[in-house]
Protein backbone atom coordinates (compact mmCIF):
# COMPACT_ATOMS: atom_id res chain seq x y z
CA UNK A 1 0.00 0.00 0.00
CA UNK A 2 0.92 3.56 -0.82
CA UNK A 3 -0.51 6.59 0.00
CA UNK A 4 -0.31 10.12 0.22
CA UNK A 5 -2.47 12.82 2.38
CA UNK A 6 -2.47 16.74 1.86
CA UNK A 7 -4.92 19.46 3.77
CA UNK A 8 -4.60 23.04 2.72
CA UNK A 9 -6.33 26.25 4.22
CA UNK A 10 -7.15 27.24 0.22
CA UNK A 11 -7.01 31.17 -0.45
CA UNK A 12 -10.11 32.49 1.15
CA UNK A 13 -10.47 30.80 4.40
CA UNK A 14 -8.70 32.33 7.86
CA UNK A 15 -8.49 28.78 9.01
CA UNK A 16 -8.50 25.42 8.63
CA UNK A 17 -11.49 23.14 9.53
CA UNK A 18 -10.64 20.10 7.84
CA UNK A 19 -8.99 17.41 8.95
CA UNK A 20 -7.70 13.98 8.06
CA UNK A 21 -5.95 10.78 9.32
CA UNK A 22 -3.69 7.90 7.75
CA UNK A 23 -2.79 5.48 10.56
CA UNK A 24 -1.18 2.02 9.75
CA UNK A 25 -0.42 0.52 12.42
CA UNK A 26 -1.73 -2.61 13.37
CA UNK A 27 -4.49 -1.75 10.63
CA UNK A 28 -4.59 0.74 7.55
CA UNK A 29 -7.37 3.85 8.28
CA UNK A 30 -7.61 6.17 6.00
CA UNK A 31 -10.30 9.15 6.97
CA UNK A 32 -11.15 13.02 6.03
CA UNK A 33 -13.45 15.40 7.75
CA UNK A 34 -14.45 18.83 6.93
CA UNK A 35 -16.19 20.90 9.90
CA UNK A 36 -18.33 23.35 10.25
CA UNK A 37 -20.04 26.05 12.71
CA UNK A 38 -18.65 29.03 14.08
CA UNK A 39 -15.37 30.81 14.28
CA UNK A 40 -12.44 27.62 14.88
CA UNK A 41 -16.49 25.42 15.90
CA UNK A 42 -15.60 23.32 12.77
CA UNK A 43 -11.98 22.96 13.75
CA UNK A 44 -13.08 21.40 17.43
CA UNK A 45 -15.88 18.99 15.07
CA UNK A 46 -13.68 17.44 12.49
CA UNK A 47 -10.69 17.25 15.54
CA UNK A 48 -12.97 14.92 17.76
CA UNK A 49 -14.56 13.32 14.62
CA UNK A 50 -10.88 11.90 13.39
CA UNK A 51 -9.66 10.91 17.31
CA UNK A 52 -12.62 9.62 18.67
CA UNK A 53 -12.87 7.35 15.50
CA UNK A 54 -9.38 6.59 15.09
CA UNK A 55 -9.20 5.41 18.60
CA UNK A 56 -11.98 3.38 19.08
CA UNK A 57 -11.25 1.18 15.80
CA UNK A 58 -7.64 0.82 16.72
CA UNK A 59 -9.01 -0.44 20.03
CA UNK A 60 -11.12 -2.57 18.61
CA UNK A 61 -10.40 -3.73 15.37
CA UNK A 62 -8.25 -7.78 14.90
CA UNK A 63 -7.65 -8.90 11.67
CA UNK A 64 -9.81 -12.38 12.88
CA UNK A 65 -13.08 -9.95 12.70
CA UNK A 66 -15.75 -10.97 10.86
CA UNK A 67 -18.13 -8.22 8.63
CA UNK A 68 -20.66 -8.01 10.73
CA UNK A 69 -18.16 -6.95 13.48
CA UNK A 70 -16.35 -4.70 11.84
CA UNK A 71 -19.41 -2.73 10.32
CA UNK A 72 -20.56 -3.23 14.46
CA UNK A 73 -17.34 -0.90 15.40
CA UNK A 74 -17.63 1.21 12.81
CA UNK A 75 -21.01 2.12 13.84
CA UNK A 76 -20.22 2.37 17.36
CA UNK A 77 -16.92 4.66 16.11
CA UNK A 78 -19.34 6.99 14.76
CA UNK A 79 -22.21 7.15 17.10
CA UNK A 80 -19.26 8.21 20.06
CA UNK A 81 -17.77 10.70 17.82
CA UNK A 82 -21.57 12.20 17.36
CA UNK A 83 -21.96 12.29 21.07
CA UNK A 84 -19.16 14.06 21.56
CA UNK A 85 -19.48 16.31 19.08
CA UNK A 86 -23.45 17.29 20.26
CA UNK A 87 -22.14 17.35 24.06
CA UNK A 88 -19.65 19.34 23.18
CA UNK A 89 -21.71 22.11 21.22
CA UNK A 90 -24.11 22.55 23.58
CA UNK A 91 -21.48 22.51 26.72
CA UNK A 92 -19.56 25.10 25.12
CA UNK A 93 -20.97 28.56 23.97
CA UNK A 94 -18.12 29.38 20.81
CA UNK A 95 -18.73 25.68 19.71
CA UNK A 96 -22.95 26.07 19.39
CA UNK A 97 -24.32 24.28 16.30
CA UNK A 98 -20.86 22.88 15.41
CA UNK A 99 -20.63 19.57 13.30
CA UNK A 100 -18.53 17.35 10.56
CA UNK A 101 -19.01 15.22 7.97
CA UNK A 102 -16.81 12.22 7.93
CA UNK A 103 -15.34 9.61 5.64
CA UNK A 104 -12.96 7.23 6.22
CA UNK A 105 -11.74 3.77 4.68
CA UNK A 106 -10.41 0.78 6.65
CA UNK A 107 -8.65 -1.63 5.00
CA UNK A 108 -8.87 -5.49 5.89
CA UNK A 109 -7.64 -8.33 3.73
CA UNK A 110 -8.81 -8.17 0.51
CA UNK A 111 -11.85 -5.67 1.35
CA UNK A 112 -12.54 -2.24 2.17
CA UNK A 113 -15.00 -1.13 4.88
CA UNK A 114 -16.30 2.49 4.61
CA UNK A 115 -17.76 4.33 7.01
CA UNK A 116 -19.38 7.64 5.82
CA UNK A 117 -21.68 11.17 6.63
CA UNK A 118 -21.88 14.25 4.43
CA UNK A 119 -20.49 15.53 1.65
CA UNK A 120 -16.72 14.49 1.27
CA UNK A 121 -16.37 11.57 -0.73
CA UNK A 122 -14.61 8.78 -1.37
CA UNK A 123 -13.52 7.11 -4.98
CA UNK A 124 -12.48 4.18 -6.47
CA UNK A 125 -10.18 4.30 -9.29
CA UNK A 126 -10.34 0.63 -11.00
CA UNK A 127 -9.28 -0.51 -14.77
CA UNK A 128 -8.46 3.40 -15.62
CA UNK A 129 -12.82 4.24 -14.59
CA UNK A 130 -13.18 6.35 -11.38
CA UNK A 131 -16.50 5.71 -9.44
CA UNK A 132 -17.68 7.43 -6.73
CA UNK A 133 -18.35 5.31 -3.79
CA UNK A 134 -19.77 7.14 -1.31
CA UNK A 135 -23.53 8.83 -1.73
CA UNK A 136 -23.63 12.51 -0.85
CA UNK A 137 -25.90 13.34 2.11
CA UNK A 138 -26.65 17.49 0.85
CA UNK A 139 -29.41 19.52 -0.65
CA UNK A 140 -27.99 19.54 -4.09
CA UNK A 141 -27.06 15.33 -4.09
CA UNK A 142 -30.83 14.56 -3.75
CA UNK A 143 -32.03 16.97 -6.60
CA UNK A 144 -28.99 15.28 -8.97
CA UNK A 145 -30.29 12.01 -7.67
CA UNK A 146 -33.88 13.00 -8.58
CA UNK A 147 -32.56 14.11 -12.05
CA UNK A 148 -33.89 17.99 -11.24
CA UNK A 149 -30.43 19.16 -11.94
CA UNK A 150 -27.26 17.51 -13.52
CA UNK A 151 -24.01 16.84 -11.61
CA UNK A 152 -22.58 19.71 -13.70
CA UNK A 153 -24.81 22.40 -12.47
CA UNK A 154 -24.80 20.88 -8.73
CA UNK A 155 -21.21 22.28 -8.77
CA UNK A 156 -22.24 25.73 -9.57
CA UNK A 157 -25.55 25.35 -7.37
CA UNK A 158 -25.97 28.60 -4.84
CA UNK A 159 -27.32 25.65 -2.24
CA UNK A 160 -24.44 23.48 -2.60
CA UNK A 161 -23.25 23.61 1.26
CA UNK A 162 -26.29 22.58 2.80
CA UNK A 163 -25.65 19.30 4.06
CA UNK A 164 -28.58 16.71 4.81
CA UNK A 165 -26.41 14.71 7.57
CA UNK A 166 -23.29 15.63 9.84
CA UNK A 167 -21.49 14.08 12.83
CA UNK A 168 -22.67 16.63 15.65
CA UNK A 169 -26.16 17.87 14.63
CA UNK A 170 -28.96 15.94 16.67
CA UNK A 171 -28.20 13.27 19.04
CA UNK A 172 -29.02 10.89 16.71
CA UNK A 173 -26.93 10.36 13.76
CA UNK A 174 -27.43 7.77 10.13
CA UNK A 175 -24.18 6.56 9.41
CA UNK A 176 -23.65 4.91 5.51
CA UNK A 177 -21.77 1.85 6.30
CA UNK A 178 -20.56 -0.93 3.53
CA UNK A 179 -17.42 -2.50 2.20
CA UNK A 180 -15.76 -3.77 -1.32
CA UNK A 181 -13.53 -5.88 -2.81
CA UNK A 182 -9.84 -3.93 -2.83
CA UNK A 183 -7.47 -5.58 -6.08
CA UNK A 184 -3.92 -4.74 -6.84
CA UNK A 185 -3.79 -1.99 -8.72
CA UNK A 186 -6.66 -0.27 -7.12
CA UNK A 187 -6.71 3.22 -6.19
CA UNK A 188 -8.24 4.99 -3.63
CA UNK A 189 -9.42 8.71 -3.45
CA UNK A 190 -10.71 10.28 -0.26
CA UNK A 191 -11.37 14.06 -0.03
CA UNK A 192 -13.56 17.33 0.98
CA UNK A 193 -16.25 19.25 -0.95
CA UNK A 194 -12.85 21.99 -1.41
CA UNK A 195 -11.88 19.91 -3.83
CA UNK A 196 -14.87 18.55 -5.74
CA UNK A 197 -16.49 21.56 -5.80
CA UNK A 198 -14.24 23.01 -8.16
CA UNK A 199 -12.92 19.77 -10.37
CA UNK A 200 -14.97 17.58 -12.05
CA UNK A 201 -15.00 13.45 -11.81
CA UNK A 202 -13.39 13.43 -15.06
CA UNK A 203 -10.40 16.01 -14.17
CA UNK A 204 -10.09 13.75 -11.09
CA UNK A 205 -10.01 10.99 -13.12
CA UNK A 206 -7.23 12.16 -15.36
CA UNK A 207 -4.90 13.13 -12.75
CA UNK A 208 -5.21 9.89 -11.23
CA UNK A 209 -4.16 8.14 -14.03
CA UNK A 210 -1.38 10.07 -15.74
CA UNK A 211 0.61 11.01 -11.24
CA UNK A 212 3.72 9.67 -11.13
CA UNK A 213 2.84 8.70 -7.34
CA UNK A 214 0.60 9.33 -4.72
CA UNK A 215 2.47 13.02 -3.94
CA UNK A 216 2.48 14.27 -6.95
CA UNK A 217 -1.87 13.26 -7.55
CA UNK A 218 -2.09 15.09 -3.96
CA UNK A 219 -0.42 18.32 -4.96
CA UNK A 220 -1.84 18.44 -8.22
CA UNK A 221 -5.34 18.27 -7.21
CA UNK A 222 -4.63 20.59 -4.19
CA UNK A 223 -3.53 23.00 -6.92
CA UNK A 224 -5.83 22.29 -9.55
CA UNK A 225 -8.60 23.44 -7.17
CA UNK A 226 -6.74 26.40 -5.58
CA UNK A 227 -6.01 27.79 -9.10
CA UNK A 228 -9.98 27.95 -9.27
CA UNK A 229 -10.35 30.17 -6.66
CA UNK A 230 -9.46 27.89 -3.36
CA UNK A 231 -12.57 29.06 -1.60
CA UNK A 232 -12.52 26.25 0.48
CA UNK A 233 -10.07 24.25 2.60
CA UNK A 234 -9.14 21.27 0.61
CA UNK A 235 -8.07 18.18 1.66
CA UNK A 236 -6.86 15.16 0.23
CA UNK A 237 -6.27 11.28 0.77
CA UNK A 238 -4.73 8.77 -1.98
CA UNK A 239 -4.07 5.17 -1.38
CA UNK A 240 -3.02 2.69 -3.60
CA UNK A 241 -2.97 -0.83 -3.73
CA UNK A 242 0.29 -1.33 -5.19
CA UNK A 243 2.62 -4.24 -5.08
CA UNK A 244 5.67 -3.66 -2.24
CA UNK A 245 8.32 -1.59 -3.07
CA UNK A 246 6.86 -0.50 -6.87
CA UNK A 247 5.97 3.11 -5.84
CA UNK A 248 7.71 5.20 -2.95
CA UNK A 249 5.37 7.72 -0.96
Amino acid sequence: MTVAAITDIGKVREINEDNYCIYEKDIKLYMVADGMGGHKSGEVASFIAINTIKEHISQFITEELEKPSVEGIIFEAFHRANKEIYSKSIEDFNCEGMGTTATMVLMMKDKVYIGHIGDSRAYILRNGELEQITQDHSLVAELVRNGSITEREAMKHPQKNIITRSLGADKKVKVDIFSIDFYEGDLLLLCTDGLTNFVDNYELQNILLEMKDCVEGCNKLVSLANQRGGYDNITVVIAKNSPTGLEGR
